[in-house]
């Protein structure tokens, strides 16, 4: 039954660190495939003033790769000079528009199909099978020495100066979803001997290192957030229990706020996105025929099948909770007000939202005037496979 006391909450300020946000709905950060050569377009800033007139109190430009390297492939945004002015309009424009802009920073590790590289091959945690780029002949990944560990924790300290200067207004590091940090955290991909490999506490030194670079760069008043994965759902790999530990580790460093998502982009993506299989829709999207072909004959074993609930990660974010004092952001699976009734009845101050906003960019405003609000998202999944699309990231079911 719907709490009209506890969805009155989501339209209500709330102040993460220092930041005041006008209500308590953030859009996720999603890769949106309009950065062509790597530079933001008027398509990206199109897309997030959507949302900003949408409602939403914070919006997220997905996946800034803290430096060249750190970009899945050269269509993404990395973080560096040559974009300062392009960026720091964009990111005017939300602000006039009257929303906060997050940037969440990532680096892909060992998986990589970025032609563009600085380096021979793609640096991960251990020596390792490239998965996205050996269609594109980048058949390996490097193991990481202390100089390269050293290197990209100076990229993420450099990029967060840089991020805050054009006007970001929080930063959300990625340490989950099998990119670079979580490659490290996760038992799976990281065998290595040394003080970065091992138990928790060694295979968490370079995430919470980063984190401390960043907080360093952006002072004790400005807003970091990270986001985790509850379990990365493949054997082997990390899960429920790792999170909590996880997260109290970066509560004690300092982190502002824990985003509780799950899965892993390369091994079990679904995970993440529950409802129908994305498969048929990647198939259909694919150009390269090597990759088309792999998808074909393995897709199924990657892109599993988890039917779609309603707020499927609540139980396990609330473990979480239970274990930290910063807050813990939730996603996964809220598309009604009944659903964000109950997150906040929950003690959730801070929702992302993804696919429903795609289905919905007025979502917030319309939560708040339909007391039933439902999102019209239908959890297909086709959207995910639209990221590559010339026009970037979409509901294919109403555009």
């Amino acid at each position: 039954m719907l709490n009209t006391s506890h969805l009155s909450s989501c339209f209500t300020p709330y102040t993460l660190n220092k930041l005041v946000l006008k209500n308590r709905f953030i859009k996720a950060g999603t890769f949106e495939g309009m950065t062509a050569n790597g530079r933001p377009t008027p398509a990206l800033r199109d897309f997030h003033l959507k949302l900003a007139k949408g409602g939403v109190a914070m919006t997220t430009l997905g996946y800034c790769a803290v430096e060249n390297d750190g970009r899945i492939h050269e269509n993404m945004l990395s973080m560096h000079e040559g974009i300062r002015d392009e960026l720091a309009s964009l990111i005017d424009d939300l602000h006039a528009a009257g929303t906060k802009v997050s940037g969440q920073m990532g680096h892909c590790g060992a998986i990589s199909k970025n032609r563009m590289l600085e380096k021979k091959r793609p640096l991960g945690p251990m020596h390792s099978i490239n998965l996205l780029g050996f269609a594109y002949g980048m058949l390996f990944s490097g193991k990481m020495n202390i100089s390269d560990i050293d290197n990209m924790v100076e990229a993420y300290r450099k990029a967060a100066i840089f991020m805050k200067s054009v006007g970001f207004d929080c930063l959300e590091i990625h340490f989950g979803h099998g990119y670079g940090l979580c490659q490290f955290m996760s038992p799976l991909t990281n065998k290595r001997r040394d003080e970065y490999g091992g138990s928790l506490n060694n295979r968490m030194r370079l995430p919470l290192r980063v984190l401390a670079a960043v907080r360093e760069a952006v002072g004790d008043d400005f807003p970091i957030i990270g986001k985790i994965s509850l379990t990365e759902g493949v054997r082997g790999g990390l899960h429920y229990d790792d999170a909590v530990e996880i997260s109290t580790l970066l509560d004690a460093a300092g982190i502002d706020g824990i985003i509780t998502s799950g899965g892993t982009s390369t091994m079990n993506p679904m995970m993440m996105f529950r409802g129908d299989s994305a498969l048929r829709p990647l198939i259909d999207a694919e150009s390269h025929f090597i990759m088309k072909l792999v998808l074909k004959t393995v897709g199924a074993l990657i892109f599993k099948h988890y039917p779609y609930k309603e707020l499927y990660f609540l139980d396990n974010a609330k473990r979480v909770q239970a274990a930290v004092n910063c807050d813990v952001i939730y996603v996964g699976g809220a598309s009604t007000n009944e659903s964000f009734a109950e997150l906040m009845g929950n003690g959730f101050n801070l929702l992302q939202l993804g696919r429903a906003l795609l289905a919905d960019a007025d979502l917030v405003n319309s939560a708040q005037l339909e007391q039933n609000f439902s999102s019209r998202c239908l959890h297909c999944n086709e959207c995910i496979a639209t990221i590559d699309h010339e026009n970037g990231i979409h509901c294919t079911r109403f555009e």
